[in-house]
């Protein structure tokens, strides 16, 4: 069963382009890479794909030093399909796994425009580092993610529900029943997560206990990809940062955590490729003086965010029942899970053409701090944004960044259907993306 997603659009939009750039889509394993690009493949004549795990004789042929169209007729042979420009859609897969033919993919758009091509790979990030400039100018990246909440709505046939979501607004708020309908269906999106497996295991089955168990095999996967990852870096070493991030979701990330047996460069090597792995995106302190956000970081203050939240509560043991049963979220892993959310949630509904990044602003000073979870620009504003698990809650730290900063409005997400206070807008954590 395949699930419509927001990427098949972008997809369809790509195959139209008359100056077209091969695609190379990005993300974490398991996230719906490959299906996206088979569902794509359904609208053309001829659909190739070439996985380059399952048969290593196709890494042989990208080895040759082959022009783009020799490529092409020896792939056709083999395949037994014909490649037509125009025709064809030629999907390389777990492409990590032959860097050549990462390299040939810029002279595909040079010698053979016409003809579709689409690259992906699990752990892709780790071979494009190896070929920093492989296609500058000539190749388009496009990054997926696990399934968003609308997404998820969609999955089960729920797209006039998804509808009405969209179209809300303060102006406009969710009628009462089915907000709190909503609520219902967020808090199973909490436990099931966006990973396809986990959500095809739901919709079939409707057995939270078997999503469980996929989310278990998941978890396991992911762990077993550490070997891959680098090989003069022991899997124990990822392996105790990876369950270090999991603990620290939504707090500053601190290296001196509980039975810590690593150094500062031990740890931070190993971030950094849990994150080329897609598995946890960063949170950096932004100034938020002024646009860019990014102009005004400091790295050394950083959250992670876990990669999906279904993932994340089977990492942490979290009970499915309490995120069902409780009318706050609050008490669920200190009421981060909902940061997270909607951490996840900005990344999931941005542009999918480039790489996203996450702020937050923070203020220390004596007896006078304060945190915003995070801070995005819309258009050219500035909107800090804070969550909240529950219905209620104190503002004080977003009323103090709109007063610092001189920032018209904020943005309060939490389990309230959309109002204001003042200059304050709330809207529900199903409501995202942020409405101007």
């Amino acid at each position: 069963m395949y699930f419509s997603r927001n990427i098949d659009a972008e997809l369809l939009a790509w195959k139209q382009l008359n100056n077209r750039k091969p695609l190379i889509i990005r993300g974490a394993r398991q996230v719906g890479k490959s299906s996206s690009v088979r569902h794509l493949g359904s609208h053309f004549t001829y659909f190739v794909e070439i996985n380059f795990d399952e048969n290593t004789d196709y890494a042989k042929l990208f080895e040759q030093n082959l022009t783009p169209e020799e490529i092409c007729q020896q792939l056709s042979l083999l395949t037994n399909t014909p490649i037509v420009e125009g025709e064809t859609l030629l999907f390389l897969d777990e492409i990590q796994s032959c860097l050549p033919a990462i390299a040939s993919i810029r002279y595909f758009y040079e010698r053979i425009p016409n003809l579709h091509v689409i690259a992906a790979g699990s752990l892709l990030e780790f071979a494009l580092a190896e070929l920093p400039s492989f296609g500058v100018g000539r190749v388009r990246s496009l990054f997926v993610y696990p399934l968003s909440f609308a997404e998820f709505l969609s999955a089960q046939g729920q797209n006039e529900l998804r509808k009405l979501v969209e179209q809300a607004s303060i102006d406009s708020p969710i009628p009462d029943a089915i907000h709190t309908k909503l609520l219902k269906i967020l808090k199973i999106f909490l436990i099931v997560g966006g990973m396809p497996e986990a959500v095809h295991s739901y919709i079939i089955n409707g057995d939270l206990l078997e999503v469980q168990r996929v989310l278990n095999d998941l978890v396991i996967s992911i762990q077993d990809d550490f070997a891959k990852y680098k090989h003069n870096v022991p899997t124990e070493r990822i392996r105790e940062v990876f369950d270090a991030v999991a603990q620290q979701t939504g707090t500053k990330f601190t290296y001196s955590y509980p039975n810590a047996t690593l150094n500062n460069k031990q740890i931070k090597e190993a971030l950094n490729l849990l994150m080329m792995a897609g598995l946890i995106h960063p949170v950096v302190h932004s100034d938020s003086r002024g646009i860019p956000l990014g102009a005004q970081i400091n790295p050394k203050k950083r959250k992670f965010l876990f990669m999906d939240c279904g993932i994340l509560q089977r990492i942490l043991g979290l009970n499915a029942a309490d995120i069902l049963l409780q009318n706050t979220l609050d008490t669920i892993n200190k009421g981060n899970i909902a940061e997270l959310f909607v951490g996840l949630e900005l990344l999931k509904t941005a542009s999918p053409y480039e790489k996203q990044s996450l702020h937050y602003w923070h203020r220390e000073a004596r007896n006078s701090q304060a945190e915003v979870d995070y801070v995005v620009q819309i258009k050219d504003k500035i909107v800090p944004i804070e969550v909240k698990s529950g219905t209620k809650g104190a503002m004080k730290s977003l009323r103090i960044f709109l007063d610092e900063k001189s920032v018209k409005f904020g943005v309060r997400i939490s389990l309230e259907n959309y109002t204001a206070y003042d200059n304050i807008r709330t809207m529900p954590l199903y409501g995202l993306p942020i409405k101007m």
